[in-house]
């Protein structure tokens, strides 16, 4: 049975190209998201003027292979950093050129530790512990919304926590990297706004600096005593890999304040993005309730009433079909920017070297040229001919090319299993008269106000 599709919310495309006030004040008090205008989402390329400089909005998916395809060509672009440096410092994300081909060569041998059978029970474990913290809050709430937003980050900081560091991540660590991080993603925005329109800063880039320390704080005692201790025995975890790498030309290794970069990407890549996906499907699930019966049902044809296992997860197709939808309509991170290494000209604009080039997964995940009904929430678009064909072609939720997420298949397995013992034991309520979540699009899409979802015990 195929249920009815909906259309979940998304902001309201404008009806024309705002101006640079009008930019601006969406911008701040709202995100990129509802700078839209109703032609954004079906133009080639389009061309913003900004006083930092023009931006071009890449949407055809030939131009977009082309500038996702061509690292060297296509680098990403100084905002990446300026963004992200105050969290993640210059680690592999965010550098370019020989830099980013050495970092990514010396972290490469780490991700052993994310093969995805190797990692499924400390996936699995993490889990268990999350399913046991929505019952206490289920029982708590006394059928009254829980949030589930921070639910989600706890679990996907718990896992990629595991697999870094073989510890587990607790309550208190899990509410402050919530918390931090969720106020970073503000402070950054509004600080990288007032720079498009050279603007002063107003302290906004200490106070991005502080969160990211706070952040940081979670787990950079763990890497220096690791540190002082030394390796011994076996590499365990992602940390013992790291502290093995050494540069391809130089032979050094990663020093401390290094090695503490580069975690810092892996635990807030390894988590940040797979918990905003998880609170948009739990959403949306609430919503289905038909829905959410039938893959009650798949799952426990798979798993035969029993435990779910590695094997199973990968029979799990209408899970991954929720998840991968959930991914399309709500990419955690909306937009890509890149730069034009030299000067070029695509589809008659002339572009200069050093300008921005945004391929904006949003746009290209809801342009009606690559998907039938591209606003409505239908996960079995995917079983058919031409929803997977556009899976293969217009589907880059992690991006495309060889800077595509090297963790996409840790993050959609992680899920899938999320998910499934979510709905093993849960059905999920939107809560009546409770307003849509309102999507607000910064580092990545978040609710504004969480995910207030009923929880009731199977």
């Amino acid at each position: 049975m195929t249920e009815r599709p909906f259309t979940p919310p998304y902001p309201a495309p404008l009806a024309k190209k705002p101006g640079l006030l009008r930019r601006f004040y969406l911008g701040w008090w709202k995100s990129w998201l509802d700078m839209l205008h109703g032609r954004a989402y079906t133009m080639k390329l389009g061309v913003t003027q900004l006083p930092a400089g023009r931006a071009f909005m890449v949407n055809d998916m030939a131009l977009v292979g082309r500038v996702l395809g061509d690292a060297t060509q296509f680098p990403k672009h100084r905002m990446v950093h300026d963004m992200l440096a105050p969290m993640i410092g210059n680690s592999v994300f965010v550098s370019n050129g020989e830099e980013w081909a050495h970092q990514r060569a010396m972290i490469n041998p780490a991700f052993v530790h994310t093969n995805l059978k190797r990692a499924f029970p400390l996936m699995a474990a993490a889990t268990r512990d999350m399913i046991g913290r929505m019952r206490g809050q289920a029982d708590a709430a006394g059928g009254r919304a829980v949030d589930v937003d921070p639910l989600m980050t706890h679990v996907t900081a718990d896992v990629i926590f595991r697999t870094i560091f073989s510890v587990e991540l607790g309550e208190a660590e899990a509410g402050a990297v919530y918390r931090a991080f969720g106020e970073y993603q503000s402070v950054s925005q509004r600080a990288h706004l007032l720079r498009m329109y050279r603007l002063p800063g107003f302290g906004l880039g200490r106070r991005a600096w502080r969160l990211g320390e706070r952040v940081r704080a979670v787990f950079a005692p763990i890497v220096e005593a690791r540190v002082a201790q030394g390796r011994s025995g076996e590499r365990r975890d992602i940390l013992d890999a790291l502290l093995d790498a050494r540069h391809p030309v130089s032979g050094a290794g990663f020093t401390s304040d290094e090695l503490v970069d580069q975690l810092a990407l892996i635990f807030l890549a390894g988590h940040e993005t797979t918990a905003t996906s998880l609170g948009w499907a739990l959403y949306l699930l609430s919503e289905c309730p038909e829905m959410q019966e039938r893959l009650h049902g798949e799952i426990e044809a798979a798993t035969g009433g029993g435990a779910l296992e590695y094997e199973h997860v990968k029979a799990l197709e209408g899970v991954r079909n929720l998840y991968r939808e959930a991914l399309r309509l709500y990419p955690p991170v909306g937009f890509l920017p890149r730069t034009s290494e030299v000067s070029m000209t695509m589809r008659d604009k002339r572009i200069a070297a050093g300008e921005l080039m945004l391929v904006a997964p949003w746009l290209v995940h809801r342009n009606p040229g690559n998907w039938a009904c591209p606003h409505a929430f239908a996960p079995d678009r995917f079983a058919t001919p031409e929803g997977a064909e556009a899976l293969k072609e217009a589907w880059i939720p992690f991006g495309k090319g060889e800077r595509i997420c090297i963790g996409a298949g840790f993050a959609q397995q992680e899920a899938a299993l999320i998910l499934a013992e979510v709905i093993r034991h849960f059905r999920l309520e939107y809560p009546a008269g409770r307003r849509r979540p309102e999507v607000v699009a910064r580092l990545t899409l978040r609710p504004r106000d969480g995910f207030g979802l009923v929880l009731r015990a199977r």
